[in-house]
């Protein structure tokens, strides 16, 4: 019995240690990006059709996340832990930006964009484009979406299909890591601070 018991106890350790040590060291779903992907580069329509390319961001740590705003559970789930962070990042936030890139340019017009990003942050920014425009910065990033054919006479009834993911940009514009959308909020917020 006592075998037995040494033995469970080992078992135990051998299973504890290795997640105990992961936790510990930090190990979590981010992933370094810094010389796999390219650094900040678009042009794109923001609130009142105004362009906004990433010099708009200089000096600022970017969190870029595509979705689109009539998205059902991801990209809201998404953007008020992004927005969180911000908020608890105190005299900080003002160093950070959250740029939400929407894959649905149909029904996303850059007016409908920003006031749904403005329910979460009122400093966010909604971004959209053209067809191509927003193509051409999804493969940039390796961003893989679908928009399926209306299956009514209803041409805006579709679903919208989309990979998942918030990338981080240093305050040179630099991709530095990538985080999955359902990561903690104590890591993206020492991701954010990380590069500050």
């Amino acid at each position: 019995m006592r075998k037995l018991y040494q033995g469970l106890c080992t078992l135990l350790l051998a299973l504890i240690l290795p997640w105990a040590s992961a936790q510990t060291t930090g190990e979590t779903a981010l992933h370094p990006i810094r010389g796999f992907l390219p650094d900040l580069e678009f042009s794109l329509q923001g609130q009142g059709n105004k362009t906004i390319t990433e010099k708009d961001f200089q000096g600022k740590v970017v969190m870029l996340f595509f979705g689109y705003a009539s998205c059902p559970d991801i990209c809201p789930t998404t953007m008020a832990q992004l927005s969180h962070v911000v908020e608890s990042l105190g005299t900080d936030a003002d160093k950070v930006s959250i740029v939400f890139v929407s894959v649905d340019p149909h029904r996303d017009t850059p007016d409908i964009l920003q006031a749904y990003v403005d329910a979460f942050d009122s400093k966010a920014i909604g971004l959209t484009g053209t067809e191509k425009q927003i193509a051409n910065l999804a493969r940039r990033y390796r961003v893989a979406y679908q928009i399926e054919k209306p299956t009514t006479n209803d041409l805006e009834d579709y679903e919208v299909a989309h990979s998942r993911g918030v990338y981080f940009f240093d305050q040179q514009g630099r991709a530095r890591l990538l985080a999955a959308d359902t990561e903690t909020f104590d890591v993206l917020t020492s991701a954010v601070k990380s590069l500050l």
